[in-house]
């Protein structure tokens, strides 16, 4: 057996096909979308270099700009408001006495869910005739909103849907740093006097930094990647109010056949999420390693 380990070809054996692996379903298909980037390709003809002119028509394309416009919404909504959220939630969560696991599994069940099942599952609660809202606004004589169907509500009910598939994800991590904490450092603040926000906000939040911050950065780079609850509920309408960089790369390379500017914006959208994501971890996102 040890003079089996110590022999290359057996390591080989294993890496080869990974590489071969990661080289087919990876490698080359980031390649060829560069390439593709720079030609004028409709996905059925032959292929046109036109160098740099889908860039040049990115930034200057109305409908893309506000797309980018409508992820910085998810961004703010996602760092601003959600995470907040989350940490409270979380805070409360670790309090609990009993069935902490209920609520554990409670909260988390939205992030296993299809993004098509919970499309349909929010399509029917804004719905205006039918749906749980219209009739507790009807109870108050409230005339029924249109949430999907009126630009001025079809974002906002779009980032409430996707804060509720994933609130719970980013909870479940939460708590298991908060959970991680050794007792006695909280037993020690109860000794001092510290009332439970006050643990809370100078004890409790402190020490979960780090991982507050890698949930702001998945949140950053979740928003500007996200697409599929777009393209369920409203594939980006009305009008565009709900077109993001992802659904409007969707639309313009499958279904106006625009193959080549397609690969340009996904090219584009790969390179702004890694801005992003490296300012946040240059300014905001250094953090310490923490010692209980």
């Amino acid at each position: 057996m040890k003079s089996t380990l110590k022999n290359p070809a057996v390591y080989l054996m294993f890496i080869i096909p990974m590489i071969v692996l990661y080289g087919l379903f990876f490698l080359y298909p980031m390649f060829s979308s560069v390439f593709y980037a720079f030609t004028n390709w409709n996905g059925l003809e032959e292929t046109q270099f036109i160098g740099i002119d889908n860039f040049k028509t990115a930034f200057g394309d109305k409908s893309f700009l506000s797309a980018i416009g409508n992820n910085m919404y998810f961004i703010f909504f996602s760092v601003g408001i959600q995470i907040p959220v989350i940490v409270v939630f979380a805070l409360l969560i670790s309090n609990v006495k009993k069935l902490q696991g209920f609520y554990k599994t409670t909260v988390f069940i939205p992030s296993i869910l299809s993004t098509s099942v919970i499309g349909i599952l929010w399509g029917f609660i804004y719905d205006p005739d039918i749906g749980p809202i219209a009739a507790f606004l009807g109870f108050f004589g409230i005339d029924p909103i249109y949430w999907l169907a009126e630009s001025k509500w079809a974002m906002i009910a779009i980032l409430i849907t996707n804060a509720w598939q994933w609130v719970g994800f980013y909870i479940v991590l939460i708590l298991a740093a908060i959970l991680a904490i050794p007792r006695d450092i909280e037993e020690a603040a109860c000794v001092d006097g510290a009332t439970a926000p006050q643990r809370a906000w100078y004890l409790t939040v402190p020490l979960i930094k780090p991982i507050i911050s890698v949930v702001v950065m998945l949140s950053i780079a979740g928003a500007m990647r996200v697409v599929d609850i777009v393209l369920v509920m409203t594939n980006g309408g009305p009008a565009g109010a709900t077109e993001v960089m992802a659904s409007y790369m969707v639309n313009k390379a499958i279904k106006y056949g625009d193959y080549g500017y397609g690969m340009a914006l996904s090219i584009i959208i790969f390179a702004l999420a890694l801005v992003f994501t490296a300012i946040y971890q240059i300014t905001l996102g250094k953090t310490e390693r923490t010692e209980y």
